[in-house]
């Protein structure tokens, strides 16, 4: 024989029926973790705003909470990295894993302006954002 099982008359609809279903739930689940692939080699959205005092710099992180970020200054940016879990639902089973959990983004500071990263402070809002304010230090001098 080639492997393959012949289909008893009587229960054949039923097993192609199975076989239908776990190809589909098998598709999606592969689809769901190409999406999520994606959504991680993608950076986080952002906004730079700036006032006389600051720079405001807006990331887009829905679902995140403050422990799983962390805030870096390096070279002039403001890099972030965010590691999101999944939270368990009681009653539910996972169909399509289409979140990115391991996410990352860099916004790039003005040149010409000197900023006390020391002194920033990063929020995680209820909204879905992350928002870090990097102070300007007196002065024109780049630091």
């Amino acid at each position: 024989m080639s492997g393959f099982e012949r289909f008893d008359g009587g229960d054949a609809p039923e097993r192609l029926k199975e076989l239908g279903e776990s190809i589909a739930e098998n598709a999606l689940e592969r689809v769901g973790r190409g999406v999520a692939r994606v959504q991680e080699r993608t950076p986080l959205p952002y906004d730079l705003l700036e006032s006389d005092e600051a720079y405001l710099v807006v990331f887009d992180a829905p679902g995140v909470r403050r422990k799983d970020v962390q805030v870096r200054f390096v070279d002039r940016e403001v890099r972030v990295t965010v590691d999101r879990f999944r939270t368990f639902h009681e009653g539910f089973e996972m169909r399509f894993p289409g979140r990115g959990l391991s996410l990352d983004g860099a916004a790039p500071l003005p040149e010409g302006v000197a900023v006390d990263p020391e002194s920033a402070s990063a929020t995680v809002t209820e909204s879905g954002t992350l928002q870090v304010e990097v102070p300007k230090r007196g002065g024109d001098a780049e630091a």
